[in-house]
């Protein structure tokens, strides 16, 4: 491949333009005049996170354009669908940092540690309904479905992760649905409310569920394999919160004595230290990664039925990236 191909299929390139006038039109919605209310609001959306959501989203629409036969540009309902997506999310982030307790997110201290849990919750909620806000402006009711669906599948989801199953078998399953309505219910619906021809909406979704998983699959090993200089968060952080994810679940098929520690959430002194060694030990790590991998498999294989254009294969190319990445 030339040079320039490369640079055709980088989806960082071919999203910056409007990734950037995202970001701007978040800050439109977002106006206040009390200043307080602005600072947080703002804070997370300083364009340093890695933006893997709305660049998905934003490839996505022009991929399906060029697809039905449009031009490539972003329409303005998907350019609204992009920015209320990215909105959902950080009121996510801001609302999981107060119940997990962080301090730390992207490599700053988080929302609740500057200004405090009051403040957070508020200031999530806020965001959240200047999101709902906008997305009653695009007026499509089909729309309004998809991401009314990713609200309730976030608070489904963080309700499933403050659970746990005894049945080790039970376990994983519930791990995954946990992993979609958490994680990867946001892409899949918003890839798919960016879809206005119904024959390629299963396309669109199915993409945006399969590396949505992956995401959070390779997600979930950095928080062993990868330093907290990297991640921008603590490493083990999963462990510290009593969570069970993949490697450890992997792990606990070669090393039995975790299924005790799984059910006490690891709060026994000396849980989490002995639960990371037994992950380390075992293959854990390799298979989280390889299941990962089968997820991006998945989601090329149904990308690869759009029309072929730089926008559909910086997805393909995105795939790697999400299975490579190191924070």
């Amino acid at each position: 491949a030339t040079h320039s191909d490369v640079k055709l299929k980088d989806p960082f390139m071919l999203a910056q333009k409007d990734l950037k006038s995202l970001y701007d039109d978040i800050k439109k919605e977002l106006f206040v005049s009390k200043r307080e209310l602005k600072h947080l609001c703002d804070y997370y959306f300083d364009g340093k996170g890695k933006a893997i959501r709305p660049i998905i989203v934003i490839l996505m629409a022009r991929a399906l354009n060029i697809h039905s036969n449009q031009a490539g540009d972003l329409l303005p309902g998907q350019r609204a669908i992009a920015m209320i997506s990215e909105m959902i999310h950080t009121a996510s982030l801001v609302h999981d940092d107060v119940i997990d307790g962080s301090d730390e997110r992207r490599g700053k201290r988080s929302i609740n540690d500057v200004w405090g849990e009051r403040k957070a919750i508020l200031a999530g909620d806020f965001i959240l309904s200047a999101s709902t806000m906008a997305l009653a402006r695009i007026g499509n009711s089909a729309v309004i479905k998809l991401l009314s669906q990713v609200i309730e599948d976030l608070v489904r989801g963080e309700f499933m992760q403050l659970g746990s199953k005894e049945n080790e078998n039970e376990r994983f399953k519930h791990y995954l649905e946990k992993t979609f309505k958490k994680t990867a219910s946001l892409i899949a619906h918003s890839c798919k409310a960016v879809c206005f021809s119904s024959d390629v909406h299963e396309i669109a979704y199915q993409y945006g569920k399969n590396v949505g998983i992956a995401f959070q699959l390779v997600d979930d090993v950095l928080d062993f394999t990868s330093g907290a200089t990297q991640l921008g968060k603590p490493a083990a952080a999963d462990l510290k919160l009593g969570l069970a994810t993949g490697p450890v679940l992997f792990a606990c098929e070669q090393f039995p004595e975790l299924h005790a520690m799984i059910m006490r959430r690891f709060s026994s002194k000396g849980d989490v230290d002995r639960a990371w060694e037994f992950v380390l030990q075992s293959d854990g790590v390799q298979q989280t990664n390889f299941l990962a991998r089968r997820y991006c498999d998945e989601a090329i294989r149904h990308i690869s039925f759009l029309r072929p254009s730089p926008e559909r294969d910086a997805l393909i190319r995105l795939t790697e990236i999400v299975l490579n990445r190191d924070k």
